[in-house]
């Protein structure tokens, strides 16, 4: 589709993200189903812990997590977004906060032991500050986990978007086009170890169950990586 044309729309996220509220959870979105085959495993085991999903959307994610017994705190910034997550039938018990994640969330050092942000890292900017609070949040002995579209998806012209059901136009969050070594670079200079990546390519299983998806067959979709802490994660910044 040409860039100039009015059917595209090139929004800020937030602006973006409120107005993709109202069909977000109605997709088929391949990534999405890519990202809840795969990412259970790199989370591991929650009954009892406490987790922060940074950027949580719609809830889809928060929901998931509560259910397999963790105490969740949801954050997003867009208002849109957070009414969705909020009237979720399986939102009891959540706590909601509207708040911008390129700002220090209020919350003690090491409150989390799992701090988990997924398909947010395309729209933060810079990287390095959003890594430290990551970092600041997760207790010692926790881990921080990300799920991010693959970087892959922009050497074909994709970047999170959805069609507008009111106007028919294109809508295009601002996203940046971050490599995987901008996500690990960054992370590690916050003071976090890798201590998982992987990738995980459209398969036709998934093209079967997603028809966007068949045109990626092959390709890269996702990426999920998980850090720890360094040993002075926890400490007061100075």
């Amino acid at each position: 589709m040409n860039m100039n044309s009015p059917l595209v729309q090139h929004l800020s996220a937030r602006e973006g993200y409120d107005r993709w509220a109202e069909v977000y959870d109605d997709e088929n979105n391949p990534l999405i189903a890519l990202e809840e085959r795969h990412l259970p495993a790199v989370l591991g085991e929650l009954r009892g812990l406490t987790v922060i999903d940074l950027g949580c959307g719609t809830g889809r994610q928060s929901a998931r997590l509560a259910r397999a017994g963790a105490s969740v705190t949801a954050v997003d910034f867009s208002e849109g977004m957070l009414a969705r997550a909020r009237g979720r039938a399986d939102a009891a018990g959540i706590r909601f906060l509207l708040h911008d994640v390129h700002s220090p969330v209020p919350a003690p050092n090491g409150a989390f032991d799992r701090v988990v942000s997924c398909l947010v890292l395309e729209h933060v900017d810079p990287l390095l500050p959003f890594f430290a609070e990551c970092r600041r949040l997760c207790r010692r002995g926790g881990s921080v986990v990300f799920s991010a579209m693959h970087p892959a998806m922009l050497l074909r012209g994709i970047s999170a978007r959805f069609t507008d059901p009111a106007t028919g136009a294109e809508v295009r969050p601002r996203s940046l086009p971050h490599q995987l070594s901008d996500f690990v670079m960054a992370a590690m200079g916050a003071g976090l170890t890798l201590d998982h990546i992987s990738e995980h390519a459209v398969d036709e299983e998934l093209a079967q169950r997603c028809p966007r998806a068949v045109k990626y067959l092959g390709w890269p979709m996702l990426l999920l990586m998980r850090f720890t802490p360094a040993a002075a994660a926890n400490q007061s910044r100075a």
